[in-house]
């Protein structure tokens, strides 16, 4: 695709520009509208103009001006994802790329550089290397996992709960992803602030987002060659030794693509759902009264405000139609999440509930649907449930329309959720939460690693688990619970 050739002048001049003041001015060559820059600060509003000018698929420009397609309809996104035989998430097919029309420093390149990963590879090689991601996925222990979203939870609530105020972006979304996904690689000695810090940097296509993703593969490089000489029961092990064979590069990259998908992923679901029920009293209500689970809640949240508003490149494996339009071999598409999701033709009320339907385009579709999705709504689930739980009166500390995105091409990032509530005591990470808590032990030597089975296991990590519930239960104050209260106690089973 060059810009020329969807030049809305009818020329093949692109120094016709449009005049100073007109409504066109500050597009692109050939009239196109920009992705990025001033004109593109709501993206959203930028792909509905898309949709009013072209339809369902649209042409447009990505940073330094590279031509692009921007699929905008839910049927046409899902046709694209699942025809592998007309087009192929292998970067090295893209044209934009084979000629240099991309260069190296470009700020997207993290994203859109080929790599050995299953989501770039086709036929066997695909099956082979996405085989040994989704065998990997089967060993994790998702109730073990839950329990330490649980843990994780409760240890970042305990370092706010007494101040009566926190900001719920930056100390409790953007950490717990992370906190959860270092202990299935199985490295919780690298979470810190600095691993989350680059993992944030690494999507923004800023000028340091390549000297981010630099350090995330030195970190999760130097695990590889750890696990390689000395095995565990961790996901990063299983990876290592599934019959696939995968060479430490292998390992190494598909590693980076689980935290970092999994991560970005499930931080602005946490942000998003929260900001929801803070500001949306009907939908509080609704979860409050026991209309809608946490889970519920979720999905509704994957409609409305999907983790990642887009995925790209995908790219023509020969000339096709799509939408109307003519997409020529080697161009680049764009699986818009965002815009399909609110494609008219399959939500024609936005307000409508979209409760019970999992037809969102949120873990995409195809040979190359998220195969973590399930890590994700796990983290979601348990902590937004753990930190109601702990917070019950939480309040948003701000007018809502104060409130601030950051907008990048791939996802809509909230930047800060300042909230307010009466001061809590903390709470023994080990217990289940709970708006009367078990007292913390002090001193409490926290660990986000949980007790390994080998014998190379931290003395630290071997506090007994939570006993079952049955046991452990604490007799309920003589005045009757409030109705979120009583939800809870029915969602979990009590």
């Amino acid at each position: 695709m060059t810009p020329e050739s969807h030049s809305q002048t009818g020329t093949d001049d692109t120094t016709l520009g449009p005049p100073p003041g007109c409504p066109a001015h500050g597009l692109g060559p050939g009239g196109l509208r920009r992705l990025y820059g001033p004109d593109a600060e709501d993206l959203g509003a930028v792909y509905e103009k898309l949709r009013a000018e072209h339809g369902v698929v649209a042409p447009a420009l990505l940073h330094e001006d590279v031509p692009i397609w921007v699929v905008l309809g839910h049927g046409e996104n899902m046709h694209m994802v699942r025809t592998p035989s007309q087009y192929s998430r292998d970067t090295q097919l893209w044209t934009a790329l084979q000629d240099g029309t991309i260069k190296p420093d470009h700020p997207l390149m993290p994203i859109v550089a080929w790599q050995p990963i299953c989501c770039h590879a086709e036929g066997d090689e695909h099956l082979r290397l996405r085989g040994a991601v989704t065998g990997a996925m089967t060993t994790i222990d998702h109730r073990g996992l839950r329990r330490h979203i649980n843990r994780a939870t409760q240890h970042l609530v305990n370092k706010f709960c007494e101040e009566g105020r926190a900001e719920l972006v930056g100390q409790f979304a953007e950490h717990l992803p992370m906190a959860v996904m270092c202990e299935i690689l199985g490295m919780p000695e690298e979470y810190n602030d600095r691993i989350v810090q680059a993992a944030r940097d690494m999507l923004k296509g800023t000028e340091t987002a390549i000297a981010s993703n630099a350090y995330l593969m030195d970190v999760l490089m130097r695990l590889t060659v750890r696990r390689r000489a000395e095995p565990r029961d961790d996901f990063t092990s299983h990876l290592i030794n599934h019959p696939a064979g995968l060479t430490d590069e292998e390992v190494g990259q598909h590693l980076r693509v689980v935290m970092i998908v999994s991560y970005e992923a499930t931080a602005n679901l946490l942000a998003n759902v929260l900001r929801v029920v803070l500001t949306d009293p009907g939908f509080r209500a609704r979860l409050n009264g026991g209309q809608m689970t946490v889970p519920q809640a979720v999905e509704q949240s994957l409609w409305d405000e999907p983790p990642f508003s887009a995925i790209l490149p995908y790219v023509a494996k020969q000339e096709t139609e799509l939408g109307g339009q003519r997409i020529r071999k080697g161009e680049g598409l764009i699986f818009g999440i965002a815009p399909g999701n609110v494609d008219p033709s399959v939500r024609p009320d936005l307000k409508a509930n979209m409760q019970g339907n999992r037809s969102h385009l949120a873990f995409g579709g195809g040979p190359h649907e998220c195969p973590g999705q399930d890590i994700g709504r796990a983290i979601a689930d348990v902590g937004i449930d753990a930190l109601l739980t702990r917070l019950p009166d939480v309040q948003l500390a701000c007018e809502e329309d104060e409130l601030r995105w950051r907008e990048s091409i791939s996802n809509r990032h909230l930047v800060e959720l300042p909230v307010k509530f009466a001061p809590k005591p903390q709470q023994d990470v080990m217990q289940r939460p709970s708006i009367n808590p078990v007292p913390r032990q002090r001193p409490n030597n926290w660990q986000v690693s949980t007790p390994q089975p080998q014998s190379q296991a931290q003395p630290q990590s071997t506090a007994p688990e939570p006993a079952a519930p049955t046991s452990v239960a604490t007799p309920e104050p003589a005045r009757r619970p409030g109705v979120f209260r009583r939800f809870l106690r029915w969602w979990r089973g009590n």
